[in-house]
């Protein structure tokens, strides 16, 4: 990336916040511009400094982290918004990435771990830490699966797999020896046959829809 990646961090917890946004400042691809304490406040600092991204806490005082993500996306905010949660559960997972969220952790990630989920998030990749993915499954299948399952080539579903399992588009190119762009057009047939929009939504989706196990 040519440019710092703008962040803004939003929690309630002193500590966490504080550790966060160390860990952004000693990052030299990431910029913070911004720090939050609770929804609200995390609403108006997006409206304001228009981030690249918002780090995003799920629970938080005024408004919870899905009630801003709402009202950026019903108001077209450009901001893409990573979310993470000492306490997950499926159902604000699935919420989350169905509403547009581009990541998800949980608090115990390494620090590193976030800021390559916010460099992810501005390079237009999504981050679906592992250890939600059985939570993740869960709840769609606590919801049901569709029966209107699209019907996916081989190598779209070989494709499916390898982001489920955390491959970012250039590392699925690597594993199965293809051309990026190889690998971007057949990740374009599978979000527009699963009618999403990135890769954390292609696997919420795909999981829901029972393409996955």
């Amino acid at each position: 990336m040519s440019q710092r990646v703008r962040v803004v961090v939003a929690d309630d917890h002193p500590l966490f916040r504080d550790g966060m946004v160390r860990a952004i400042e000693l990052r030299p691809s990431l910029e913070l511009v911004g720090e939050a304490t609770d929804g609200r406040q995390a609403l108006e600092l997006a409206r304001e400094l228009a981030p690249d991204v918002l780090l995003l806490d799920a629970r938080m005082p005024e408004l919870d982290g899905l009630q801003v993500l709402q009202a950026l996306r019903r108001e077209q905010r450009p901001v893409r918004v990573v979310m993470f949660s000492a306490f997950v559960d499926g159902p604000v997972v699935h919420q989350a990435l169905a509403g547009g969220a581009v990541g998800y952790l949980p608090k115990s990630a390494e620090r590193d771990e976030v800021c390559e989920a916010i460099e992810a998030a501005a390079r237009g990749d999504s981050t679906l830490h592992p250890s939600l993915q059985g939570v993740l499954l869960e709840q769609l299948r606590a919801q049901g699966v569709d029966d209107d399952r699209p019907v996916l080539t081989d190598r779209e579903q070989e494709i499916l797999v390898l982001i489920a399992e955390g491959l970012s588009a250039p590392g699925v190119a690597a594993r199965l020896h293809l051309a990026p762009g190889t690998v971007k057009t057949h990740l374009g047939h599978l979000y527009e046959k699963l009618g999403v929009s990135d890769r954390a939504a292609c696997v919420a989706e795909a999981m829901r829809r029972g393409l996955l196990e």
